[in-house]
């Protein structure tokens, strides 16, 4: 998978969304709530976790989606004021 990005999740999953706005169209984004396959696949990659997004870049495996820091001038999405 190197070089392609691969976001896992649902349609209406809000973080989804952030995630797939945030990577544009670097990423390929897989709905695991239409395709049972898709679903054991990702669940095989995040460690049976259930949470949606898993983005997957190269090697690297995030499970979750906490917000692109650069669209708020580098503050973290929880935290700080």
């Amino acid at each position: 998978m190197e070089g392609k990005i691969l976001i896992y999740g649902t349609a209406t999953c809000p973080f989804c969304v952030q995630a797939r706005d945030a990577y544009k169209d670097r990423a390929t984004f897989v709905d695991v709530e239409k395709d049972s396959e898709k679903l054991k696949e990702m669940l095989t990659l995040s460690g049976g976790k259930r949470q949606v997004p898993v983005i997957i870049d190269g090697d690297k495996v995030t499970v979750g989606f906490l917000g692109d820091t650069s669209l708020r001038g580098g503050i973290p999405l929880f935290g700080g004021t």
